[in-house]
């Protein structure tokens, strides 16, 4: 990818990562929503989530690192899944317990 072609995709990614984040700030509302995002229940998935976002621009914009920048955004979507999973009942403890028996390895 060229430079300018990587950066409007960056762009592009960044903008539509953000309107997810404000598509509930129209629904709660603004204040709600921040309140919501740095509870003590999400403010870690919160933090690596917005870590990610930083991360993946830089990787992209400034580095110039297409391996860097798709780990960014794999983290920065693995992040949102897991606050998301936040607002439904037991998801986060179901989605624990799937992702150790598949994943689990006996030596």
């Amino acid at each position: 990818m060229r430079r300018e072609e990587r950066a409007s995709w960056m762009k592009n990614l960044t903008a539509f990562v953000l309107s997810l984040l404000l598509s509930t700030a129209f629904l709660f509302g603004p204040v709600q929503q921040m309140r919501m995002m740095f509870d003590s229940v999400r403010v870690y998935a919160t933090a690596i989530y917005l870590g990610c976002v930083v991360i993946a621009l830089i990787c992209a914009l400034w580095i110039h690192s297409k391996i860097l920048t798709i780990i960014a955004i794999i983290c920065e979507v693995c992040a949102l899944i897991w606050y998301s999973l936040s607002y439904i009942p037991f998801a986060r403890r179901i989605v624990s317990d799937l992702m150790f028996r598949l994943f689990d390895t006996e030596l």
